[in-house]
């Protein structure tokens, strides 16, 4: 395994307790009138529904079905990501990883939860959580397993370390009987997880399901 300055986790859900806690300090800084619900709404929504994984997948759609646009997004991924408009706080300093037959990326943050918000929304709970934060670092193909993805033995597995100078993005690598999809087509193949690396692209016949 080679690394960039690496970390671990465990696909958790928070604690119970943690998550009361957290409502309970939303709702003391509502009624302290420190934060607007509307505006909160507002964000929580923007990063759900309107910023996400969806374009991150229609980066990595144009990367599989345009050779010059791949090579740009892997020498000066901020400038082909904003190419596309998809850019803004979180997203300043993006590289992206490719994925490929000898190498498989996989991205944590190890110091908190740096992660590229306008290619991939808001980071998942197990994302931020301190298990993976160490786990991908210390036993990276056993946190892949977990989350169904078998990795050979003579495939080299890359842990990168996203932080506030710099955002990692993996770039999947294209699943086979695709040859002549459209770019829409082809990002229905790609999912939150296979950006991050614990999971690979879906088949084309897994094209309903999504994560």
């Amino acid at each position: 395994m080679s690394a960039h300055p690496q970390h671990g986790h465990a696909h958790t859900e928070p604690p119970a307790e943690v998550a009361l806690r957290v409502k309970a300090l939303e709702s003391l800084l509502v009624e302290k009138g420190l934060v607007d619900p509307a505006a909160l709404d507002e964000l929580i929504e923007t990063y759900e529904h309107k910023v996400g994984p969806h374009h991150g997948a229609k980066v990595v759609a144009r990367a599989w079905s345009d050779p010059s646009f791949k090579d740009w997004l892997l020498q000066d991924a901020t400038a082909a990501i904003a190419s596309l408009s998809y850019a803004g706080r979180q997203g300043e300093h993006m590289r992206v990883v490719e994925n490929t037959a000898q190498v498989h990326n996989l991205v944590v943050c190890t110091l908190c939860s740096c992660y590229p918000w306008p290619v991939l929304g808001l980071p998942p709970v197990w994302y931020k959580s301190p298990p993976y934060r160490s786990r991908a670092v210390a036993d990276p193909r056993g946190v892949l397993a977990e989350f169904g993805t078998e990795i050979p033995e003579d495939v080299e597995i890359r842990v990168w370390d996203s932080t506030s100078e710099v955002r990692f993005l993996v770039l999947p690598k294209r699943p086979p009987g695709t040859e002549g999809w459209s770019e829409a087509e082809l990002a229905k193949l790609v999912t939150r997880n296979a950006m991050i690396g614990v999971e690979r692209a879906k088949a084309p016949g897994d094209a309903g399901r999504a994560r």
